[in-house]
């Protein structure tokens, strides 16, 4: 896997909130790598993410295809480009079916080129647990077609996300560990692209990465984050899955089981972490799965019995 550019997840993070309209801030949340480099690193300088990708979610569902419009017009006139060297880099057109659509990947302007692109996403309508997990929706836009994709267990990131300093929130760590881990079930054998990495190891590892944050942070700062954790899943997972809730709970720890099973995997999805969120601080391999071991017992099992 390549190795990205450090970045400060307070300056990227102050770029993109100001490059958004003001009136749209508000109905935007940012996920992945940038939220969880924020919530962990923005008081430290010392500290940078690796990524290239700037996950940017709209949020309710109702207002993310006029918000990703009205975005991506607004960049396109301050001068971000389309992602390029893709074989999505150009707009589509009304004839192109949404399946077919590039999605919005944008650079920020400037005569050297960005080593991080922000990526348009929706948040997911009502859960239907009949209907596809990956949803697309056309975005109309000034220079073409584009689609924005959602996933269901994205709809964890709208609870109750974080206030920032810069107008814009970010969605809490326990819910984007949440999301990973109903996502991957199971380790499957997809790669990310380009890559021997699967997907899954690099999702279930970040679940990983994010708990070990968050115990580093407990010790140093004598909280108790990580206790509340399971607590705040339980109420996540019936606010926004009704009475799927229970069964999402209880199947929530069995990708995460499958790793800590497999030594293979789990050396793999350390790799990728220590090439992450985890950079710089190379934590061994007993570690990491000390950090799984953990998990499972203060948050997992916890959460089946809330569950019950």
């Amino acid at each position: 896997m390549k190795l990205e550019a450090a970045l400060s997840p307070a300056e990227v993070l102050g770029q993109v909130a100001q490059a958004l309209p003001a009136e749209v801030r508000a109905h935007v949340i940012i996920i992945g790598s940038l939220a969880a480099g924020y919530h962990f690193f923005a008081d430290d300088g010392a500290r940078a993410i690796r990524t290239k990708d700037v996950d940017c979610l709209f949020s309710p569902h109702s207002k993310a295809v006029a918000a990703a419009t009205e975005v991506t017009d607004q960049l396109i006139r301050a001068d971000w480009r389309l992602r390029e060297g893709q074989a999505w880099s150009q707009p589509g057109t009304k004839e192109d079916p949404e399946d077919g659509l590039p999605m919005v990947r944008l650079r920020p302007p400037g005569d050297v080129v960005s080593p991080w692109f922000l990526e348009l996403l929706s948040a997911p309508p009502a859960f239907d647990p009949d209907a596809p997990g990956k949803k697309l929706r056309r975005v109309e836009t000034s220079i073409g077609h584009f689609a924005i994709c959602s996933f269901d267990f994205l709809a964890l990131a709208e609870w109750e996300p974080l206030e920032t300093v810069h107008g814009v929130r970010t969605a809490r760590p326990e819910m984007m560990a949440l999301a990973n881990l109903l996502h991957h079930p199971e380790i499957a054998d997809t790669l990310i692209a380009g890559t021997d990495y699967k997907r899954s190891n690099k999702d279930l590892g970040r679940v990983l990465a994010l708990t070990y944050l968050t115990t580093e942070r407990d010790r140093r700062d004598g909280t108790e984050e990580l206790e509340d954790w399971a607590g705040r899943m339980w109420l996540a997972l019936q606010d926004k899955f009704g009475n799927q809730a229970a069964g999402l709970a209880k199947r929530a720890g069995a990708g995460l089981r499958a790793l800590l099973a497999s030594q293979a995997d789990l050396e793999q999805a350390l790799r990728i972490a220590n090439l992450g969120l985890l950079a710089s601080m190379d934590l061994p391999v007993e570690g990491f799965s000390a950090t799984g071991r953990r998990f499972l017992s203060e948050v997992i099992e916890e959460l089946e019995t809330l569950a019950q």
